[in-house]
């Protein structure tokens, strides 16, 4: 995951600093030494760390930092501060124009996931925005790239506008265009041709494209993955183009983070949109200030909240409360809320947006096998209307016929079931109030250290419930500081 070093790094780093009730010069020179070296290790330009740690260092020599009764606080809201800034203080809106069609061009080399990209683009404005979006193919080089663009298209449901591979691009574009006057498509986003490399042809097919376009958006797609290499294509592609802002893809993969803290400084155009994920759906919004809370360890609650509130229903909410209170909770409730937390995303990923869980190493490789989960869907998917309904009619003899028919062993299906059972009793006194023996349940459900898991969960690492519970408390204390700092 993007910035898991960088973190880990970091957190150690303010560790070494906290208990003192002074900092020294020494102490400060020491840990801003440190600093340096884990922002180095992240693949962050070496103009934006020196830059940055300047800046850090000029304002923690403040007696009121050096003398202060919380020293190691106020240097981690000096460096959440910078963080910040240096990523751009706050998200940059899309550019609209006052007339439709709202014209996108996307750009980019071969391999960042431009094609994608607009496809996800799309879908978020049809989804969020209520849009009709035009998507056009004027990638006419790359193998299939129109191919891919109509099924990115089918997929999400957003009609796309191609010529095949015969015809020139910017004339594509202007029939493209005009199509979109046409249909009153408020949005257009234009996926052009990427090279392995930058060179002059390239450039030249997309000045003319901008000139005939004069797209309200240039997005540059950048591949998070290539590090530094993703700073200088940035740097280049803004040269000839002027871009209006950049998409960071692949923040999800074993990436260190570098090209997010430094391409806002470097070029000094904003990250609109970050793709972390390979589904439709995976392309947020870039905030700064919580991506800063992220690499400091501290969580991110509200990016959090709204992928919560993507998957909210507020009467389907209301019903399965209804039915946990009433102990009716069933398989077909089990199955459509193991739906709904796949939609949201990796496990892991939304568990390190829990303040205090981000770097915990009882929770590290916390995740959800897809395989597992397959296993486990199909085992629901065997049982009867009536089975899923009333799981107490699962006698032995239903059971075998369950294991038969999702080709699982009749150990799995009396686990998974046994486990089921307690998960629901465990919900339905957690609905009424009643807290104990909580903790005993967990260890038998396995998410306490004890039995082997719920299917699907057998990655889950082993955290007592009293230290989890202990560990979350004291970082919504240190947010809460944070957050009084922030205002002054």
């Amino acid at each position: 995951m993007a910035f898991e070093g960088l973190t880990e790094r970091l957190q150690k780093t303010f560790r070494n600093l906290r208990g003192k009730g002074k900092v020294s010069e020494s102490d400060l020179r020491s840990t801003m030494r440190e600093i340096r070296l884990a922002l180095l290790e992240a693949d962050v330009n070496f103009t934006v760390v020196r830059n940055f740690v300047k800046k850090v260092q000029t304002r923690a020599k403040g007696a009121d930092v050096l003398e202060g009764l919380n020293p190691a606080q106020q240097i981690v809201k000096i460096v959440d501060d910078e963080l910040t800034k240096t990523m751009g203080k706050e998200a940059t809106p899309l550019n609209k124009s006052e007339k439709i069609p709202t014209v996108i061009m996307m750009a980019g080399l071969q391999g960042a996931g431009k094609t994608t990209t607009a496809g996800k683009l799309a879908l978020k404005l049809k989804n969020e925005n209520k849009a009709r979006p035009l998507l056009i193919a004027a990638d006419v080089y790359r193998p299939a790239a129109v191919d891919q663009l109509v099924q990115v298209g089918q997929q999400v449901n957003v009609p796309v506008f191609q010529q095949g591979v015969d015809v020139d691009p910017v004339d594509i574009v202007k029939a493209g265009l005009d199509q979109a006057k046409k249909d009153k498509n408020d949005y257009v986003i234009i996926d052009t041709a990427g090279r392995l490399q930058i060179d002059q042809k390239l450039m030249d097919e997309l000045k003319r494209i901008k000139a005939l376009a004069n797209p309200d958006e240039i997005l540059l797609v950048v591949d998070a993955m290539t590090g530094q290499n993703a700073v200088s294509t940035a740097q280049g592609f803004n040269d000839d183009l002027d871009v209006s802002g950049v998409v960071l893809t692949k923040l999800d993969g074993d990436t260190r983070g570098g090209a997010a803290l430094s391409i806002r400084a470097v070029t000094k155009k904003p990250i609109k949109f970050v793709g972390q994920g390979e589904k439709m759906t995976d392309l947020d919004v870039f905030h700064p200030d919580r991506m800063a809370s992220r690499i400091l360890g501290m969580g991110d609650l509200l990016t959090l909240i709204e992928k919560t509130q993507k998957n909210y229903d507020k009467k389907q909410t209301q019903k399965l409360t209804e039915k946990i209170q009433k102990n009716t909770f069933d398989f077909n409730d089990f199955l459509a809320q193991i739906n709904k937390i796949q939609k949201m995303g990796p496990l892991k990923n939304l568990i390190k947006m829990i303040p205090g869980m981000a770097n915990n190493p009882a929770l590290k490789n916390a995740n959800m096998n897809p395989k597992d989960m397959a296993h486990l869907k199909a085992v629901i998917y065997s049982m009867t209307k009536e089975e899923r309904t009333n799981p107490d009619v699962l006698n032995p003899s239903r059971r075998k016929r369950i294991a038969k028919g999702s080709a699982r062993p009749i150990h799995e299906v009396n686990r998974m079931i046994k486990q089921f059972n307690m998960m629901k009793n465990m919900m339905n006194k957690v609905s009424n109030g009643n807290m104990s023996g909580m903790s005993n349940m967990m260890n038998q459900v396995g998410m306490n250290g004890a039995g082997s898991g719920m299917p699907g969960m057998n990655n889950m690492p082993k955290m007592p419930m009293k230290k989890m519970s202990k560990q979350m408390k004291k970082n919504r204390h240190l947010k809460q500081k944070l957050r009084k700092l922030r205002k002054h």
